[in-house]
């Protein structure tokens, strides 16, 4: 099945891994979070845009989940498939971030999450982390970082690319310490 790429800028930096179990695909994630934490607290009031990309069944969702938690959630995190947002409220070093899960699966029309109101969701500090951005193609603000799922030979393997398309999604993935 071919990847649908809704982000089509050229990543400022790149990072490749093979998880060959779930458990490696939730240290990515932690190590992932640690870097978002770090860059939002030494710039506070900062705001990632993160599309999550991959073919259904992909993990992004899991993938998501497993972020979310590392950053400080620690209750249950549900799939917004039909909500299509659904926000987290988290505190980092005294600093109050929201991170808003998106997924956009559902949706028919490109314009359907602006009229709900979820543009306003990019204006504050934190996260907006989107499942399925190319259904809303041409209607949502530039990616920081663009992560591509795609399964393995087994169900828990994953290839899973992360590109730094800003300046400030590069920061954060330079940062990321791969163990």
């Amino acid at each position: 099945m071919a990847q649908t790429q809704a982000t089509s800028a050229i990543p400022l930096t790149a990072i490749e891994l093979y998880c060959r179990q779930e458990a490696d695909t939730a240290s990515l994630a932690k190590q992932l979070a640690a870097s978002f934490e770090h860059f939002l607290i030494k710039q506070p009031s900062s705001h990632l845009n993160i599309a999550l990309e991959g073919d259904l069944g992909a993990g992004k969702t899991t993938f998501a989940r497993y972020l979310i938690q590392a950053l400080g959630h620690e209750g249950k995190v549900k799939s917004p498939t039909y909500t299509l947002c659904e926000p987290y409220p988290l505190t980092l070093k005294d600093q109050a971030i929201t991170v808003h899960h998106f997924d956009l699966y559902r949706m028919r029309d490109p314009l359907e999450w602006q009229e709900a109101g979820f543009a306003e969701h990019f204006d504050v500090p934190g996260i907006c982390l989107m499942e399925w951005p190319e259904k809303a193609e041409g209607t949502l603000p530039a990616f920081d970082i663009q992560i591509l799922l795609s399964v393995g030979a087994d169900e828990n393997e994953r290839s899973i690319t992360i590109n730094a398309l800003s300046i400030q999604g590069k920061a954060v993935v330079d940062d990321i310490h791969i163990p």
